[in-house]
């Protein structure tokens, strides 16, 4: 993919091309190419701080009847590390990345981190180029959508953190999660777990990780009891 293709991808052409440019750079190719003197660490940095003010407007204005912890909530499962690296994905924007080849080699164009990081980049560069408003035509089409979605599935819960404050309302018992099956190569195993308390087994579930499994069997549990709404 081309610079020109992202522009035409996310509707939106940079009046400045060397700030789209400056997006891409990970400081790890500065050892490598000695011309180029910054990275993207500082329009990063201020992608992230209007990332999180838009969010928090558009979910303040769509959901007036929202306490504050629950939109604080939504907005952590919307800015996350993996949902913005997801976006990052579907617009290829690793295909762009300035790395080393140590870290390209390492797997850097597909790393969540390195993903998300570029885009909070990007927003800082479409900022310094247009505009408040442009960033947030584009978070509009790309990111904002999603927000029914996590508010359906009650992805934005801390489902572990419920139960367990549920529990120890009626007991001095702490849910404890224990791994009953895995499965798979170690770079893709799915763990089976359940959550138990006392000697009660309250609910399970799989997830791609042990804190996904334990966050599925923790919902179970918690719907089982009638706790989600």
């Amino acid at each position: 993919m081309t610079f020109e293709e992202l522009q035409k991808n996310i509707g939106f052409t940079f009046k400045n091309p060397e700030l789209l440019k400056l997006a891409f750079i990970h400081r790890s190719y500065l050892n490598e190419d000695k011309k180029e003197k910054s990275s993207n660490e500082r329009l990063e940095f201020l992608g992230d701080a209007i990332l999180s003010f838009l969010t928090s407007r558009f979910l303040y204005d769509t959901y007036p009847d929202y306490p504050e912890g629950v939109l604080t909530n939504i907005r952590s499962a919307l800015v996350k590390t993996k949902s913005l690296s997801v976006i990052a994905k579907n617009l290829n924007l690793g295909d762009l990345l300035f790395l080393s080849r140590g870290e390209e080699d390492s797997g850097g164009r597909i790393n969540d981190s390195l993903l998300a990081d570029v885009f909070e980049a990007l927003l800082g560069a479409i900022f310094l180029d247009s505009g408040i408003d442009k960033v947030d035509t584009f978070l509009g089409k790309f990111l904002f959508l999603h927000t029914q979605k996590i508010i359906e599935s009650k992805s934005y819960i801390d489902f572990k953190s419920l139960l367990q404050e549920i529990i120890q309302e009626n007991s001095r018992v702490s849910p404890v999660y224990r791994v009953t099956k895995s499965e798979g190569p170690d770079h893709a195993k799915t763990f089976w777990v359940e959550v138990v308390a006392g000697d009660k087994i309250l609910g399970g579930g799989s997830g791609k990780s042990k804190q996904d499994a334990e966050q599925t069997a923790a919902k179970e549990a918690l719907e089982k009891m009638g706790k989600l709404w």
